[in-house]
């Protein structure tokens, strides 16, 4: 396994939704039941940072579960990613819950088994002092061929690049939108046209106009509907 891993980043994505059925897909090759994406979070010390799970499919209890988890293994998995990318793998408390990869043991590490009510892998990404974290997929029973977890490594650092990069556009925007071309936005998300936003600023019809279309263009959209879409998913409108 490299180091450090670098990828090409692919077509954009409008948002952590589009993220899902990448990770549905990998989840079904598989055979497992559930997909989570943690990222650490913190100073860049060890002691100091903490992983947190910022997609995922656990259901209704995912609040219990992404808990337990963190409290099992986050600190080992903290401790791990500033040392290695090597996967990590564990077995649950069941004597049948079990996760294997026969050929590729030695290029995987095993955490402490008997933690959790389900066997798992997670993939570590290192990306930068904000794009680390891991893919994790857990289920009742996993066997992996080498193949399989190769792919899905790479796989997995492919979805952490995507997730930086929504991040990276945010920012982005969020330091190019002004108050005026949120605040028309947010207008025109409510339903008001052109007139009634002007209207109600105080400004010309001309120059709403123009802070929606500037808005547009520095959200990366194709008009002013698409605008306010992406405004509101990146929380900048509600």
């Amino acid at each position: 396994m490299p180091t450090d891993v670098r990828l090409t980043r692919s077509g954009r994505i409008s948002g952590r939704s589009d993220l899902f059925p990448k990770l549905v897909s990998m989840l079904k090759l598989i055979d497992a039941q559930h997909f989570a994406v943690y990222r650490l979070h913190g100073s860049g010390l060890p002691h100091k940072q903490r992983l947190v799970c910022e997609l995922d499919n656990w259901g209704s209890a995912n609040s219990v579960i992404a808990k337990s988890f963190v409290d099992a293994y986050g600190d080992a998995m903290i401790e791990h990613i500033d040392k290695s990318l090597l996967p990590l793998m564990w077995n649950g408390r069941d004597s049948d819950s079990t996760a294997e990869t026969p050929d590729f043991a030695a290029f995987t590490q095993r955490l402490k088994p008997h933690l959790l009510p389900f066997a798992g892998v997670a993939f570590p990404v290192r990306l930068g002092a904000v794009g680390n974290g891991y893919v994790v997929f857990t289920a009742k029973f996993m066997d992996l061929a080498s193949d399989m977890i190769v792919e899905l490594h790479g796989r997995s650092c492919q979805i952490m690049m995507e997730l930086l990069s929504l991040d990276e556009r945010r920012s982005q925007a969020a330091e190019a939108l002004s108050e005026r071309e949120i605040t028309c936005l947010q207008l025109a998300g409510d339903g008001r046209i052109s007139e009634e936003i002007a209207e109600k600023l105080g400004l010309s019809v001309h120059t709403v106009n123009a802070y929606l279309g500037s808005a547009t263009i520095k959200l990366d959209s194709v008009n002013r509907i698409q605008a306010i879409a992406k405004a509101i998913r990146f929380g900048y409108i509600s």
